[in-house]
Parts: C-alpha cells; structure tokens; sequence
C-alpha cells in the first residue's frame, strides 16, 4: 500500500485532522443518507440511533435475534412461537369500528389462522394479501379463543421469497419510529460498502486465534445464526474487539511519544519549601505518600517530560502530594498549576493549599470561570508576570488569554471528567511542561489501560493515620421515618450529616426537583438546619452553603452528587444515600468518601427502594462489605460493564462500541503490547503493516494521533 494521498472526498468533514483519510475509507465516512433506500427523515433517526456515518451502522451491533426458521402447520404451531407459516388467504374482515381490528382469515390443510391488524388501511391489504392466492406469513403466534392468530406479520412474501425470510434474523438496538426492517436494510446496504482492507494485526496472532479477515469479522457479526453469536467471545467479535483495542492503544502511545520527543527540563530544587511544609504539618506522610513522591521527583528530574497519573482513594491525600511536587517546580523558579473539574472542587483545593503554601512563604493564586472584571484580570496579570507562583483552578486554566510566565508542572485533577486533548492543552501554557494527573476515582485495570496508557502510574494505597472505618448499611426506602429518627438523636449529638438525592432519569431538572422536595421535608422536622446544594445553583450561592455547612448552623446537607467529589468537612460522620441501586459503585464509593475524614466513626445508610434488581443487591452487598476502592472498582465493572463504570454523566474515558472490558480483558494487555512493540520498530508507521495500521487509526477516527507522526 502506498503512502496515504488526501482526502477530496465532499462527504468527508472537512476538518484537518481528517485531511490524510485514505480513499478506500470514503465510502465508509459517508453520510447515512448516502445509502440507497434511506430518506431523510430515517436517516434522523439511524442518526440518532447508530451515529452519522455508514461506518457507524457497522459498529451497531445486534443485541438479540429472531429466529424464523421453524415452520409448523397452523394446527401444530405453539402460543408464544415466532414462525413462518404458508398459507391460503380465505377471506378478509374489516373491522366494525375505529377500535376493532381488521382481520385477514387464511388456513392450510390443517386448520384456520388469522391475521390481525390494528388502524390498517383495506385497500393495502387486499393488496398485500389477495383473497385464494398462497402467502408465506412470518410473526408471532397467539391462540385467543382457542383460535390461533398471528398480529401484524413481520414478513407476506409469496411462496417463491419464503427461503428469503426463513432464516435467523438481527435484532438490534433501536429507536422510536424505527422500524426494524428499516434498519436492518440500511446496515445490510452499508455492508456493500466494505473495502478490501489491508491486514493491520500482526500476522502470528491470526493463526493463533482463529480470527477472521475484517470484512470477514464484520459480516459475521451482522449474520448471527443463533443467540450465542451475538455473544462477546465469538471470534468475529473479538476479532473487531482487538482492532478497536489496538487503534486506542496506538492513539494513546502517539501521544505519549509526540510528548516525549519535546525536551523537557530537569527540576531538582533544594527542598526548602517542601521542608517547610512537611514539617507544618500535623501528621506524617503516609509511606505510599513517600513513595509517590520518590517516583514523581524522579521524573521531575529527567531531561524528558513526566506523564504520571497519581490514582489514590478516597482521602488518601493526592493533593498534599500534588502540593509538594508543585513546590519543587516552585524551589527551581518556575510555577505550577492545579486543574480542577468543578468549582466547587477547585475551591476546596483551594482551601487545603493555601495557608500550607502560606506557611513556606507562597502565594497561591486561584481562577475560576466565576472570576470576572478587575478581579479576574489583576489575577491573569499576576499569573503572567510570575507572581503568582501556584495557581489553583478550573476549564479557565486553559481559555485563551491566560498566559504563565514559565509554568513547569501542571497537575490535573480527575482527569476522567477532562479529554487528552484538554490535558494537553494546558500542558502547552509552557514549554515542555511536566504533567501530573490525578483521580480518586479507583479505575479497573482494563481500562486504566484505555484511558491513560499514555502515563505512568503511582497509586496510593493507605489513609491517613487515624481514620475510622464507616460502618455501611443498607436499609429498605419504606423505613424512612427510623432514618430520620435516628438522624434527629445524631444531630442531637453535635454531628453534622449528608443526605444524597437520588439520580432521575438522566435529568438535571428533574434531579434538583427531587433534592428541593427531600429538603423542604426534612426542614418540617429540622429547620433552618437543613441546606441544599445543586448544580444549578450560581457559585457564591453554593459557597455560602457550604461555607454554613462546614463552620456555620446548617447541619444537614441536602445534595444532588455535586458533593460528589472533593468536599471536605472532617465533622460531617453520617451519610444517608436515597434510592442508593440507582447509583454505580464507583459513584457511590465516592459519595461515601465525604464522611470518614476525621476522627470520629462515621455511618453510610443506602436506602433502596421496592424493585431492586439482582445486580444492585449484588451492588449494596459489595459497599457493605467494603472501603477497597479498587475492589470495587473491579466489582463495577464485572456487574454493569465499561458503558457506566464511572458513572454515566462522567466524560474523559474512552467508551467502545466493540469491546467489552470485562469480556475481553486479556486483549487489552494484548494490544497494549502489541501496540509499543509495532511503535519501538517501526515508530513512524512506514513498514507495510504500519501503513496498514494508519488505515486502522482512520477508521476507529484516531486522526489526531496519525498527526503525531513526524511523516504525516
């Protein structure tokens, strides 16, 4: 194959990440409205269920199928079986009003079955269905009255088409006003599509596997002929699994070349300012702190730039790590940054950071997009000429128009809730900056690999010295009058508590609704004692509540999950979560990390309510039984998959359309390695195989990352 030529294509995005798009993929990314048989207004709704793209047709996988190959006779045909069944129409019995069906009575030799039809027109009918004429009817077969019927047949075809729909049928995921039919026609056309691919996976694992070409894999895969096939070890899916595994991986080592290439600069300060602030401090650093702080300063000191992930649980002290490796970029004149996802999160930062960097003669600088005017620019100003030597903030961070004098290490705080390109974004405020991400949100292996292949990883694995075990329960939503009860008696005590509203329906609105509705109930019982916080409130507002929630007369924190993360009020020792199955366990183990940062034993309540499934029963036994973030994390994944493993509004995390992490987890390893091993040959992709692959990176729209190579 040889080199890739541009792209003139008019249904390619004319974008420049796309400009190097080879030709055979042009029939893939054209429009869906391109296919033969699809108008605009399905286009819409194949839009909205698949994606824009023929390409994405191909990655919309069925999710069950019909099998249409049993062929009884009318008298033999059980109640509940889809068949095919040929017979003679008799006769036709519209019906005698708007509400009653029209029914269309055919029999074969053994007995009379009708066809029945709501809000039909006669005239397609008699159509569809003329009276003594033979007709193969494919459906569901029902017995009412004892009499067998068959409503609205999904297939009248004349006897010479009957092999045409005997067969095992895809079923896939859909919409409203979809028709099946419809869909099923516009991948089957997109399939036509297919070009002859070059083969991108190295040839000794083929054989190995058993796997298909590509085309081959995808064919299959829209062809099932029993349920197991649809199923995520059938190796026509593991097969595009791999490709899709292998693609992020490439995509991810690209990027971490292309920032590897730049130089970097070794930082190696003194120690003064750490000092200053380890000794401050109240406590000892943990021995994972320590050693979280070897690696980073040992990366800080290479010529080349650090990628490092620092992942720690729940009040495992990532920001006194964060802090301390900011001060060594401080000891050798540069300045350091911490991002943060929300305000609320920034603020708290904020707040744990400041009078520490006070303590060693710092000024810390924070930016918000809250921040306006007079304010906002006298800050922007300072962090332009340099003095401000820690900034702590938000999206802001990386908006045009904030300039650092010589920004040296930028820290990003859960980095699941930020793009690589927003990481790398703010790594360009400087030259060759040193990047430090962090999450408390504790990732499966697996899909560590997906998200952040590109860093290198630190972990820590201990709390603080002190801390209490939180004694979870898990409690029925019908004892709610007990719960607040014994809320009453624990106010009562001095203690302040949280109660979490549930997550509705995808619905911020709906969710605030909810969290007014609990608040105004508690504060019959408690009074101005009861505050409320929501993400639609404006930051000052929020700021204030929590400000009263922390060191003022509000006791009880009514909130939506924007408490989610980050706040940190060590008096607060009881939690209530309300219909606590909604939630994912990496959501709830981050929720429950709100209490517990002090000294005192603290308690978690999960309320449930009436229809609890087995999978979220099987998820309030795992948060009973334990605080091990990264447990759980793994517990998350095994019960629900990757599509919501973090929560479903949490962005950042690569979401597949092919592979399964918790079905194919040992291909991630196998990509991972396959991917640096192809890179550490063949690091411009130039060999045959690499061209091959820069087909691959177009086609999962890894286009960035083909960018990255000195040759493209």
């Amino acid at each position: 194959m040889g080199r890739l030529r541009p792209s003139r294509d008019a249904c390619r995005p004319s974008t420049a990440d796309t400009a190097l798009r080879p030709e055979l993929l042009y029939p893939l990314f054209a429009e869906i409205s391109r296919l033969k048989g699809v108008g605009p207004r399905y286009a819409k709704l194949i839009e909205k269920t698949a994606g824009p793209q023929i390409v994405d047709l191909l990655w919309h996988l069925p999710s069950g199928v019909i099998d249409r190959r049993p062929s009884p006779k009318v008298a033999e045909a059980p109640d509940g079986l889809i068949a095919t069944i040929t017979v003679q129409v008799l006769r036709h019995q519209p019906g005698s009003g708007r509400r009653s069906p029209y029914r269309v009575v055919c029999a074969d030799d053994t007995g009379e079955i009708d066809l029945v039809y709501f809000h039909a027109k006669g005239d397609w009918l008699q159509n569809l269905l003329p009276v003594g004429q033979t007709r193969v009817v494919s459906g569901r077969v029902e017995h009412w009255n004892d009499r067998p019927q068959m409503a609205h047949p999904e297939h009248v075809v004349p006897e010479s088409e009957a092999e045409a729909i005997r067969t095992v049928e895809p079923v896939y995921p859909s919409t409203d006003g979809l028709p099946q039919k419809t869909l099923k026609r516009a991948v089957e056309a997109a399939l036509t599509r297919l070009p002859d691919m070059p083969e991108w996976i190295n040839p000794t694992i083929l054989p190995t596997h058993g796997w298909p070409s590509w085309g081959d894999a995808v064919r299959a895969v829209h062809a099932p002929q029993t349920p197991t096939d649809i199923e995520p070890d059938t190796k026509a899916r593991r097969r595009l699994a791999y490709d899709e595994l292998l693609s992020n991986q490439l995509a991810l080592a690209l990027v971490r070349a292309r920032m590897k290439r730049q130089p970097g600069h070794a930082i190696r300060g003194d120690g003064h300012l750490r000092e200053a602030v380890i000794t401050a401090l109240p406590f000892a650093l943990t021995n994972a702190q320590r050693m979280a702080l070897v690696e980073i300063e040992a990366d800080m000191a290479q010529d080349s730039r650090m990628l490092r992930l620092l992942q720690g649980d729940v009040g495992s002290g990532k920001t006194l790590v964060a802090l301390i490796a900011m001060l060594n970029a401080v000891e050798c004149g540069y300045q350091a940054s911490l991002m943060a996802p929300t305000e609320i999160l920034a603020r708290q930062h904020f707040a744990t950071i400041e009078p520490l960097a006070r303590a060693a003669g710092i000024r810390v600088e924070i930016l918000t997009g809250r921040d306006k005017g007079k304010g906002r620019a006298a800050a922007v100003g300072r962090i332009a000429e340099g003095t401000a030597q820690l900034v702590v903030g938000t999206h802001a961070l990386f908006q045009e128009g904030v300039e650092f004098r010589n920004l040296g290490l930028a820290v990003i705080d859960e980095q699941h809730r930020f793009g690589v390109h927003q990481r790398m974004s703010l790594g360009n405020k400087g030259r060759a900056v040193d990047t430090l991400v962090m999450t408390a949100t504790p990732i499966p292996r697996t899909l560590m690999m997906t998200a952040y292949g590109d860093l290198d990883v630190s972990r820590l694995t201990e709390k603080p010295p002190g801390r209490q075990p939180i004694d979870t329960r898990v409690m029925p939503l019908d004892r709610l009058g007990e719960v607040i009860d014994g809320l009453a008696r624990k106010l009562d005590q001095g203690i302040k508590a949280y109660w979490v509203c549930p997550l509705v329906e995808e619905s911020d609105k709906l969710e605030v609704a909810a969290a007014e509705e609990r608040a105004s109930t508690l504060r019959r019982r408690f009074g101005d004692r009861v505050g409320l916080v929501h993400g639609r409130m404006k930051g000052p507002e929020k700021d204030a509540v929590m400000a009263a929630f922390k060191e003022g007369g509000v006791d009880l924190l009514v909130a939506t999950t924007v408490i989610e993360v980050g706040v940190d009020v060590p008096a607060a020792t009881v939690m209530v979560i309300e219909h606590a199955e909604r939630f994912g366990l990496a959501q709830l183990h981050q929720l429950r990390g709100r209490i517990g940062r002090g000294d005192q034993a603290s308690t978690c309540l999960l309320l449930y309510g009436n229809a609890l499934s087995e999978t979220g029963r099987a998820r309030l036994a795992v948060m009973r039984e334990t605080e091990d973030g990264f447990r759980i994390a793994e517990e998350d994944l095994r019960l629900r998959g990757a599509g919501e493993v973090l929560g479903t509004r949490q962005s950042g995390l690569p979401s597949f359309r092919l592979a399964d992490p918790a079905a194919h987890a040992e291909l991630f390893a196998m990509a991972r390695d396959d991917a640096r091993l192809l890179l550490d040959k063949d690091p411009e992709l130039e060999s045959p195989r690499g061209e091959a692959v820069r087909v691959l990176l177009y086609l999962f729209e890894r286009d960035a990352a083909v960018r990255y190579l000195r040759g493209a």
